[in-house]
């Protein structure tokens, strides 16, 4: 099950965020190969972040943790993609987004 995470000082009040779950949960589902059931989206907004010394320019931090599916082109498109979601959604430029993405298979050495 792939979890994806994102706090952002942004205030998300009057934003259309059943829109961002939707198209960042799909973009996850075709990009991992994982059904779009199994994908989580949570969402936080109005949290102090200080990005290049700017507490007030908008900001994100994300966790994308995944079991398996995750190598190094798969990294590359997630980040790119929900950075694109993050700008397009949220007026967070791609230069202000952070996502950590980690396969928790591979880190434990676990296959479940």
């Amino acid at each position: 099950m792939p979890c994806l995470y994102i706090s952002t000082n942004v205030n998300l009040d009057g934003f259309d965020t059943d829109s961002i779950f939707s198209e960042a949960t799909k973009a996850i589902s075709s990009i991992t190969g994982k059904p779009e059931d199994y994908v989580m989206v949570l969402l936080k907004g109005s949290v102090p972040i200080s990005f290049g010394r700017s507490t007030s320019e908008p900001a994100a931090y994300g966790e994308l943790v995944a079991m398996g599916g995750i190598n190094k082109p798969v990294k590359r498109q997630l980040i790119a993609t929900l950075g694109t979601i993050m700008e397009a959604k949220l007026s967070i430029p791609k230069t202000r987004f952070f996502l950590k993405v980690v396969d928790i298979s591979t880190a434990t050495g676990s296959k479940l």
